[in-house]
């Protein structure tokens, strides 16, 4: 990159620190909808902080119904799409730190959204005024889309391709670098079940709000004493997982302690979820919690429900249940699987409801596979422009996180992870490190350049 476009960027740090910190500050979590705000009021003013943020560095932005906005560089008729979103998944537990206070210690900033997808974001806004700012002719216009409902149903893409059209070519900043070329098929389904009228009476149990994120605490209310509390606790001596019982005057209450995080990358977590189906049944469970012990249970691969497959440019399908509730009777939770991208979804969906009988599925998604040629033009620019900035050599790679990427022909997901960082996205004590998010500054206006100039 030119020494005066790196610093120009460079002189944007204490301004790009400030303006994320009060990004953060915005728990822009999807909640009830409302005028303007189609996925709740936190998420609108996220969406308005955005847009402040877009005019005082003096772009244009423009607003879809409150489901994105998009932010415009050039007027070139063709295009190159950044897209980017502004919801974040709720707090959960195990925060050390306020979650949206912008907290920096070491040369971090701490917050939910530092890294998915508020920091990566904005980045991209900064490297288009670096561009711009540096008075660079443009062949392409670029355009900045920010949604609204990414953690979602996805919706806020649906709404603004129908109002807006979407770019053909671009990339997302909403994973790793150095670049992802291939992201996994999806399917997404709730069932419901019937409570067991005999064996462990279960009274109470409620555990996750997100279907794409892996539960890090379940807890359930039991019918019985202290002997069925002796009992949890032996359970957990015996496998070495940590439950506690306690017991109390409505029955005992047991809590699972997992390790939260991604339902797309589950190396290295445990699902509270299984952990409490997996003890429901050793303690007498019938009915629904046996059953999703057996088929799904801790694992990760889908095995249990007859899914397990995998593919050398995409690898091993994953399978999370991220909800489970008993309501009124009957029990109601969620799968999320990320399969490889030469899978049969339909067979796949036809095992998964094979092996639940007596279950009902709704809500069923299949989202197909997405995938961009490594030796596309678009794929050895980003890597060009990434290998530059870093000095480090850079391979496409495949994820089983789903990114806007899939809604252009020809997308990719670029960013703002580097290689030897920790991704907490999705999980407690989220941070981005600020001195990294200046050089995803700097890669992002370098691909930018490439592509448009």
């Amino acid at each position: 990159m030119d020494k005066k476009i790196a610093d120009i960027i460079e002189s944007y740090r204490e301004d790009f620190v400030r303006t994320l910190r009060s990004w953060i500050n915005v728990p822009s979590i999807k909640g009830e909808a409302g005028e303007n705000a189609p996925f709740g009021r936190d998420v609108r003013n996220m969406l308005d902080q955005a847009m402040k943020t877009a005019r005082d560095l003096g772009f244009e932005p423009v607003d879809y119904a409150g489901y994105a906005c998009d932010v415009k560089l050039g007027d070139a008729e063709e295009e190159i799409g950044v897209l980017g979103h502004l919801d974040v998944v709720p707090v959960g537990d195990g925060w050390t730190r306020p979650p949206f206070e912008g907290v920096i210690e070491n040369g971090r900033m701490y917050g939910r959204g530092t890294n998915d997808d508020k920091g990566p974001s904005l980045a991209a806004l900064y490297a288009m005024r670096a561009i711009r700012d540096a008075g660079l002719p443009l062949k392409k216009s670029i355009k900045l889309i920010l949604g609204c409902d990414e953690e979602s149903g996805w919706e806020d893409m649906a709404y603004y391709t129908a109002h807006a059209g979407m770019p053909e070519i671009g990339f997302s900043p909403d994973a790793s670098f150095p670049l992802i070329n291939t992201e996994k098929g999806m399917i997404h389904l709730t069932f419901r079940g019937p409570a067991s009228g005999s064996g462990l009476k279960i009274l109470q149990m409620c555990t996750g709000n997100r279907m794409n994120v892996i539960p890090g605490k379940s807890k359930a209310l039991l019918e019985g004493g202290e002997v069925l509390a002796e009992q949890v606790r032996a359970y957990s001596g015996k496998t070495g997982l940590p439950y506690r019982a306690e017991s109390a005057a409505e029955g005992v209450w047991v809590t699972a302690e997992g390790i939260p995080g991604h339902s797309a990358y589950p190396e290295g977590r445990r699902n509270a979820i299984g952990m409490m189906l997996k003890l429901l049944k050793a303690l007498g469970a019938e009915g629904t919690p046996a059953l999703l012990a057996d088929t799904v249970g801790m694992e990760s691969d889908g095995a249990g429900l007859g899914c397990a497959c995998r593919d050398d440019v995409s690898g091993p399908l994953t399978c999370n249940m991220g909800i489970l509730r008993l309501e009124q009777g009957e029990w109601i939770g969620t799968l999320d699987l990320r399969c490889p991208i030469t899978a049969d979804l339909e067979q796949l969906k036809d095992s998964i409801a094979a092996h639940l009988p007596g279950l009902s599925i709704e809500n069923l998604e299949l989202k197909a596979p997405h995938h961009v040629p490594a030796e596309s033009e678009l794929v050895r620019s980003l890597l060009a422009a990434y290998e530059e900035e870093t000095g480090w050599k850079g391979e496409p790679m495949s994820t089983g996180g789903g990114t806007y990427a899939k809604v252009l022909k020809q997308g990719v997901a670029f960013g703002a992870l580097f290689p030897d960082e920790e991704d907490l996205a999705h999980q407690a004590d989220e941070y981005a490190a600020i001195d990294r998010l200046m050089l995803a500054i700097r890669i992002y206006a370098n691909a930018l350049i490439r592509l448009a100039c």
